[in-house]
């Protein structure tokens, strides 16, 4: 459910002026804007310069409207450069903040190209695995080589065999080959 069928509009902003906001109607592919999927879009518009931001957004129209968007990259022909806008987010009433429109400022690739993506893909790992070290949380990794137990609890301790009838433990299971 990370595609959306709601209209979606940019505008991009430049050192001369901005396009005003643009509705994306023909992509490259039959149907735009799916789960996974890079979309190609042309917008025809004045030379803008330097691109220093982008506001991109969606109606929220239609069903399944929420959407994860990874990253825009405009292509400038007439300087051949790409500009990078990361987003990693959602533009969705009922996720992250509710927001359905982002503004996004270019990646400086100039200090380490892909540096800002890493971080945002840091971030987003930490958010998914941080629950594991919330205080009471006992973790039990169950060894198939060994049929063992490890257990870590909140209080650093581990504990080689595991109690594995802890009902408040959470239970992953490694296999070793």
């Amino acid at each position: 459910n990370a595609g959306t069928e709601a209209d979606v509009y940019i505008s991009v902003h430049g050192e001369r002026g901005d396009t005003g906001s643009r509705q994306l109607l023909r992509s490259q592919k039959p149907k735009k804007f799916l789960k996974g999927q890079t979309d190609i879009f042309t917008v025809e518009a004045v030379h803008l310069g330097h691109l220093y931001k982008i506001v991109i957004g969606h109606n929220g129209l239609g069903s399944g409207n929420g959407w994860f968007l990874d990253k825009v990259v405009i292509k400038d022909p007439v300087r051949d450069l790409d500009y990078t806008f990361l987003c990693h987010r959602w533009l969705d009433q009922g996720q992250d903040d509710g927001s359905i429109a982002r503004e996004l400022t270019v990646t400086d690739a100039s200090t380490f190209p892909g540096r800002q993506e890493l971080e945002l893909k840091r971030e987003e790992t930490w958010t998914a695995e941080k629950w594991k070290f919330q205080e009471g949380n006992t973790l039990q990794f169950y060894n198939r080589f060994t049929q063992g137990f490890i257990c870590l609890s909140p209080d650093s301790r581990v504990d080689a065999l595991g109690d594995k009838k802890n009902k408040y433990g959470k239970v992953f299971f490694v296999w070793m080959y």
